[in-house]
């Protein structure tokens, strides 16, 4: 099995999730970037 490097998953959007309007405030420390409305 390959070692999987975080640089990866970025380029990957795996860290993508919630839809940039539907976040909570308390968790801003935890997000890196915005790409198409969508943290």
């Amino acid at each position: 099995m390959s070692k999987i490097e975080y640089k990866d998953l970025l380029d990957a959007g795996v860290h993508f999730g919630h839809l940039t309007r539907k976040w909570d405030p308390r968790m801003a420390p935890y997000i890196f970037m915005e790409k198409n409305g969508i943290h």
